[in-house]
């Protein structure tokens, strides 16, 4: 069930979830380089658009593993801005004098267990069907992004772990380098589903390609998001700091599965 599908699928995750993304109209060397957590794929653009139509100020946009940026950026990555999936790791580069401050949250991510069309799994929020696909045989493969570096990958082994199905589960995982790679694989159908950020799972794109259902915050600890500049950032990443704490933002992050973030 599915399998002729496998290819196309593949081939739209892969195109859906590309690493990077540039304004046109200036070389992309010469824009500040935006880090940003993988969740953010669909939700940054539309906000950076935004903020480029309101400002008419450039940005590039790079997203990842927040664990491999903040590593790239204390070996020197010339980054301006790091939004990260952790906050802790804008604790990190802070204690080693590479930010400017201790920067601001500007979101709570989710998770969601996502199931591709033609997949023996049900998308169920409780993971009782994934328990039961593990003893009767349905379950092959299974998604996340890698958990040593990946918070959404933590979040999932702590969502799979609270279940009682995570050393059950891991000899079936597939890592991916971050969140964004993990939905590509369960998108695909190369996977039988996965634990993926919502604000990935809640995509149109997503929706033609299997079903998706958030996961219980009780289930893992607060996906706390937080930003900052780094030392020596221009005035343009200035400027979508603090875009990133406009309502109009908040309202698009909200609209794509983030819930607002604590007070600091």
């Amino acid at each position: 069930m599915g399998r002729p599908w496998t290819v196309a699928r593949l081939a739209l995750a892969a195109a859906w979830f590309a690493l990077g993304l540039a304004w046109p109209g200036v070389a992309p060397a010469q824009l500040p380089a935006i880090a940003a957590a993988a969740d953010l794929r669909l939700a940054l653009p539309e906000i950076a658009a935004r903020f480029q139509r309101e400002s008419g100020r450039e940005l590039r946009l790079i997203f990842g593993s927040s664990g491999n940026f903040a590593q790239q950026i204390e070996n020197g990555a010339p980054f301006a801005l790091f939004l990260s999936a952790d906050e802790s790791y804008i604790a990190r580069l802070h204690a080693r004098g590479l930010t400017r401050d201790a920067g601001q949250r500007y979101a709570v991510g989710r998770i969601a267990l996502f199931v591709p069309r033609g997949s023996a799994l049900k998308a169920d929020a409780t993971l009782a069907d994934l328990g039961a696909a593990l003893k009767d045989g349905r379950l092959r493969k299974f998604a996340i992004a890698n958990p040593e570096h990946a918070p959404y990958g933590r979040a999932a082994q702590q969502a799979l772990t609270q279940a009682g199905l995570w050393a059950a589960l891991r000899p079936r995982l597939v890592l991916g380098e971050n969140v964004a790679q993990a939905m590509q694989y369960a998108a695909s159908g190369n996977t039988d589903g996965g634990i993926v950020a919502l604000s990935l799972a809640l995509a149109p794109e997503a929706a033609a390609l299997g079903t998706a259902v958030a996961l219980p915050d009780a289930s893992h600890a607060p996906l706390v998001q937080r930003m900052a500049l780094l030392k020596g950032a221009p005035v343009e990443a200035e400027g979508f700091y603090a875009f990133m704490l406009t309502p109009v933002a908040r309202q698009i992050l909200e609209r794509h599965g983030f819930a607002p973030p604590p007070s600091d």
